[in-house]
């Protein structure tokens, strides 16, 4: 496998908030963790931090080559629910700490097929040459609004409540994950990233920016277009490719 991943605070935000951790595990899997924490400074640098360590570590532990889907599946959704448990333990008993909270996206490759799990508006993509496709469903006030016919697209994009989030690790004691597996081609990329790379750079810019199959250089090129574009947040991309 290879991968590329980068993270920056962008242009405008003091802090950066943004988590993640990838890794390789025997018989050609990798793995990804993408955390955007929320609750001021120290709040969300901590949830997404202390997120993607429970959750790198759970992976990393559990994972056997030869797993099948449900198993796969229960080892990224208990990970996920461990990451809550302490993250909401801590907001809980720490006044500092209140109302912290973090997204995530978790992903598994294995061979042919991609493992996702994720709370809240960090997303995960395929990338080749048909394009670039969305695997994952924002859990976002704006995303309600587009799945009853409220917003168009391109009111989304400039919608003033875009960044609220209906889901996220933290906040309740208890948190929804969704789950979803795609097969995984020789000349796929997949990316998953935070929303500070996706409100500033488009699919479009996505495609040119991987076009030329030079992977451990995809990362930094779309974190740059990001800042090129404003960098009004914080910014995270992994890639993982073949």
């Amino acid at each position: 496998m290879k991968i590329s991943a980068k993270t920056d605070r962008g242009r405008v935000r003091p802090d950066n908030q943004d988590s993640y951790a990838v890794g390789e595990m025997t018989g050609g899997v990798a793995w990804a963790v993408v955390c955007d924490g929320m609750g001021g400074a120290a709040g969300g640098y901590l949830a997404s931090t202390e997120s993607v360590r429970i959750i790198s570590e759970r992976l990393a532990s559990s994972y056997r080559p030869g797993m099948n889907e449900t198993s796969v599946k229960n080892i990224l959704v208990s990970a996920i629910n461990a990451a809550n448990v302490n993250i909401y333990d801590i907001s809980s008993t720490n006044s500092e700490f209140s109302g912290m909270g973090t997204t995530v996206v978790a992903a598994i490759v294995c061979e042919d097929t991609v493992y996702i799990a994720h709370v809240g508006d960090s997303r995960a993509y395929i990338i080749n040459s048909q394009g670039v496709r969305q695997l994952t469903r924002d859990h976002s006030l704006v995303q309600n609004l587009l799945d009853v016919g409220k917003l168009s697209p391109n009111e989304a994009k400039e919608h003033p409540y875009k960044n609220v989030i209906t889901r996220a690790l933290g906040v309740n004691e208890t948190v929804e994950v969704d789950f979803c597996v795609e097969s995984f081609s020789k000349n796929d990329a997949l990316l998953i990233c935070t929303d500070g790379l996706t409100n500033f750079v488009s699919t479009d810019d996505i495609l040119k920016s991987t076009a030329d199959g030079k992977v451990y250089e995809f990362a930094e090129r779309l974190v740059t277009a990001a800042n090129n574009n404003g960098g009004g947040d914080n910014i995270t991309a992994v890639v993982i490719s073949h």
